[in-house]
């Protein structure tokens, strides 16, 4: 199964149990899940490594774990679908490790994973689900060619803004890929 490529700073491979200890300390860490209702705990983490293989069966795609050329493990970036106003869409999503912030690394491998999903996917768009206070992320998706489209409620009720772009028009679609 493919990944995104190669970045000037990054690597891409595929989450698996191996990581546990690595996506229980990024998931349970209160900055990197600041906007999320709460971190995960070490006993949810498995769940989320389990997540992702099963995107990987399904889709092709996930959040797949992102590190230096040297191993170093930045965090996870990748594609998921998500359910947004009523209709799946393909979303990026990225977590990076407080020690990796700031160096661009989110956006790197956030604009890898854009590109994954025009060269793998048959998804007319690509969707940022991002806590409106959480300006980091959303400069990240922008950074990538997004722009704010809509708000949509998660399922705690709470406002998410929405960030989208174009991966290709219809008419970029054979017959026998178009949206019926």
């Amino acid at each position: 199964m493919p990944v995104p490529h190669n970045t000037e700073h990054l690597r891409f491979r595929r989450m698996t149990p191996a990581d546990l200890d690595e996506m229980a300390a990024l998931l349970g860490d209160p900055a990197v899940m600041e906007f999320y209702p709460a971190p995960k705990t070490r006993e949810q983490a498995p769940a989320w490594i389990a997540w992702n293989e099963d995107n990987y069966a399904t889709y092709g795609l996930g959040l797949w774990i992102i590190e230096t050329h040297d191993g170093d493990f930045v965090g996870d970036c990748g594609l998921t679908w998500q359910r947004v106003n009523g209709e799946l869409k393909l979303e990026v999503g990225y977590h990076v490790r407080p020690a990796w912030q700031g160096r661009g690394f989110a956006t790197e491998a956030a604009a890898a994973s854009r590109d994954f999903a025009q060269e793998h996917t048959d998804a007319l768009e690509l969707v940022a689900i991002v806590h409106p206070d959480n300006r980091a992320s959303s400069r990240v998706a922008e950074k990538i060619g997004m722009q704010r489209v809509d708000d949509d409620l998660g399922a705690d009720g709470s406002v998410r803004h929405v960030l989208s772009m174009r991966l290709r028009s219809t008419a970029d679609l054979s017959d026998g890929d178009r949206p019926r």
